[in-house]
């Protein structure tokens, strides 16, 4: 018989107060308050609390403060990931963020979520499906991805955007619900912003 933890992390119904599970929480609490009041030339200190509040760190990761989540360990970030300011996963659900990774201010993850029928929803158990991010994605300010999404490499999904449904490998998406909009091509190359190009030799 699996214990609310395991019931937790196998996408299943759980008590999210029993089992340890409130313990964890707050233990990882501690590790965000000290983290998010770090000073800003404090790199050393700040780069081992994030190796300690996260499963696992690939190398060059940069998370700015403040940053938050429920359990950390569930979070899975690969080489060179920034986040920027204001980032909230909610990670009772597995979350694994590939290479190359790039948050805008106020991203949320949200693997957390509540059944829709009130007499369900007022029993206590809550649910956590996992979200996966590939390589090489940009998601800019203010987005917000649900419960169970994944998002194909070399993706760019817009400021503001609410992505609910999957999002294939090689193209920009964005809106709410989040659409794919066009594939990103090799003709994409040469510019910096919409219609403007690069003015230097060393961007690719």
């Amino acid at each position: 018989m699996m214990d609310q933890k395991e019931r937790m992390l196998a996408g299943l119904p759980y008590k999210p107060w029993l089992d340890g599970l409130a313990e964890e929480r707050m233990a990882n609490k501690k590790k965000i308050y000290e983290y998010n009041h770090c000073r800003p030339d404090e790199k050393a200190k700040r780069e081992q609390l994030i190796r300690d509040i996260l499963g696992k760190v690939g190398k060059g990761v940069n998370i700015e403060a403040p940053f938050f989540c429920d359990y950390g360990k569930n979070i899975e970030v690969g080489d060179y990931f920034f986040a920027n300011y204001n980032c909230v996963i909610l990670d009772v659900g597995r979350v694994v963020i590939g290479n190359q990774v790039k948050f805008g201010p106020n991203v949320s993850l949200y693997t957390a979520g509540h059944p829709v029928h009130p007499d369900a929803r007022n029993s206590g158990y809550e649910y956590g499906i996992g979200i996966t991010i590939g390589d090489n994605v940009w998601l800019g300010g203010n987005v917000v991805v649900n419960p169970g999404e994944q998002i194909g490499n070399n993706v760019v999904v817009g400021s503001g955007s609410v992505v609910t449904t999957d999002i294939p490998d090689n193209v920009i998406a964005f809106g709410n619900p989040c659409r794919v909009i066009r594939e990103i091509t090799e003709a994409d190359r040469k510019y910096y912003y919409k219609n403007y190009e690069f003015d230097v030799e060393d961007f690719s």
